[in-house]
């Protein structure tokens, strides 16, 4: 297994952009006792999961937090972590087109580097808390590419965003700072950042894996968008347990996901 650091110069930012890449290349084969004499042919196309970070987080947060390296490995299954800043993973400015860069021109650079498949069915968007609302926003507009989406305490913040305010000493609670990410907060469905719409415009079906822990500040919003889907009759993995904002609930819960998209 390789995890590879990669910086690139990006056309949807305008400029040069981080990501990490978990590669399990290697066959060693079931026996360490005896191992695969040739282990480091180009393996088929592997099974890959975009995997997005939360805010103030970067491209190492899911290395640094969890055991995401060894669940890939046991998996053997690609994990793409590219650095998303406190952009909401959504299109801003000309050079601040992060939903077209996750979307699109992610899975066409590291396709282009790496053994990846190309399949629809074996390229998967995930995240947490920011990351899960943008695995969710992209996973949903760019349904010709992922498969199946996993939202970890997912920021499912278009819920509350008109009630906000700038009365608040948390940079990223302020109304300004969401009016800056998403423009006329009012109009998000206009925008094509609501979830529920997006879901509802899907042109192929989508398999979707939640989980949020039962003492999360967002709890509600999870829940919220799980009763909406449910009401949609979604493909929908549902999972609640004990658990706040925080690393020991994404490991748990990554390495179920990863269970479920590798099932």
């Amino acid at each position: 297994m390789a995890v590879i650091t990669t910086r690139y110069q990006s056309q949807a930012l305008g400029g040069f952009v981080t990501f990490q890449t978990i590669l399990p290349f290697e066959d060693f084969g079931p026996n360490p006792i005896v191992p695969n004499p040739d282990p480091y042919r180009r393996p088929e196309g592997l099974r890959t999961l975009y995997l997005l970070h939360g805010i103030t987080g970067d491209d190492r947060d899911w290395l640094l937090g969890t055991r995401i390296a060894r669940y890939a490995a046991e998996h053997r299954i690609a994990v793409v972590m590219p650095d998303g800043r406190n952009s909401f993973y959504v299109d801003q400015t000309p050079t601040d087109r992060w939903g077209e860069f996750i979307g699109k021109e992610l899975v066409d650079v590291t396709r282009a580097l790496f053994p990846l498949s190309h399949r629809r069915e074996d390229t998967f968007l995930g995240g947490l808390s920011m990351g899960g609302y943008g695995a969710l926003r992209n996973g949903l507009k760019y349904n010709d590419t992922f498969s199946r989406i996993v939202g970890l305490s997912s920021a499912l913040v278009f819920y509350d965003i008109p009630n906000t305010s700038d009365d608040t000493p948390i940079p990223w609670q302020k109304k300004s700072y969401y009016e800056r990410i998403f423009g006329d907060v009012h109009q998000l469905a206009e925008h094509d950042m609501d979830p529920e719409d997006l879901f509802l415009r899907c042109q192929q079906p989508v398999d979707l894996f939640l989980a949020v822990g039962t003492e999360d500040f967002l709890l509600d919003y999870n829940r919220r968008f799980r009763d909406f889907l449910l009401a949609h009759n979604a493909s929908l993995t549902y999972h609640e347990e004990p658990g706040a904002h925080e690393w020991d609930f994404w490991d748990r819960n990554i390495a179920r996901a990863l269970d479920w998209l590798c099932s």
